[in-house]
């Protein structure tokens, strides 16, 4: 992975053939001379950082066994509280999937020991995916990881550079929710 300095932004990544920062912005500013290189800078560089974290998160889970699309159940059906049990339509909801790709996770995770599917005892119609104690030992573990990855990622910040950063990032994320309501999903499937 590149290498950030507090002197400056990431370098180029030579795996990826990737430019820096400034070079991506004196590109664009090249091409297309109505941008503005501050608010370039802040997208370009959340963006890189979302994907690298992404591909960082999922490295980590894989060492458990889990993919990505199974660590957002998990997290799904812990966010949902005791006893962590949620129907699959809620949950292709919650994770802006279509019902057939949901069912299609929950067949490979019932079949890993991760939940459980049955039917409602009040509603026979009904499906409940539930977390099993093999699931949310997952989770415990993949969360003990993100939580030191997270820890190394802000350690050069202080707490109050932390606080303001966070504040900062809520403000442009209620702007995007505001402005795109329906964009907590995904454009299609990832599985």
């Amino acid at each position: 992975m590149p290498t950030a300095s507090p002197e400056g932004p990431a370098a180029p990544d030579p795996a990826l053939g990737e430019p820096s920062l400034d070079e991506q912005i004196a590109a664009y500013q090249r091409e297309y001379g109505d941008l503005d290189p501050q608010v370039e800078k802040v997208v370009s560089a959340l963006g890189r950082l979302n994907r690298r974290m992404n591909v960082a998160y999922g490295r980590q889970v894989a060492t458990l066994g889990i993919s990505n699309a199974e660590w957002e159940v998990l997290k799904s059906l812990v966010l949902a509280g005791a006893p962590y049990r949620m129907g699959p339509g809620e949950l292709a909801k919650r994770l802006g999937l279509t019902p057939a790709a949901m069912t299609h996770r929950i067949d490979r995770m019932a079949s890993d020991g991760l939940v459980t599917r049955d039917r409602d005892e009040n509603n026979r119609v009904r499906v409940i995916v539930e977390l099993t104690d093999e699931g949310r030992t997952k989770w415990l573990e993949a969360m003990r990881m993100a939580t030191d990855f997270e820890e190394d990622l802000l350690q050069d910040l202080s707490a109050e550079d932390r606080g303001m950063l966070g504040e900062l990032l809520i403000r442009v994320l209620r702007r995007v929710e505001h402005a795109q309501p329906d964009a907590g999903g995904r454009l299609t499937d990832l599985d």
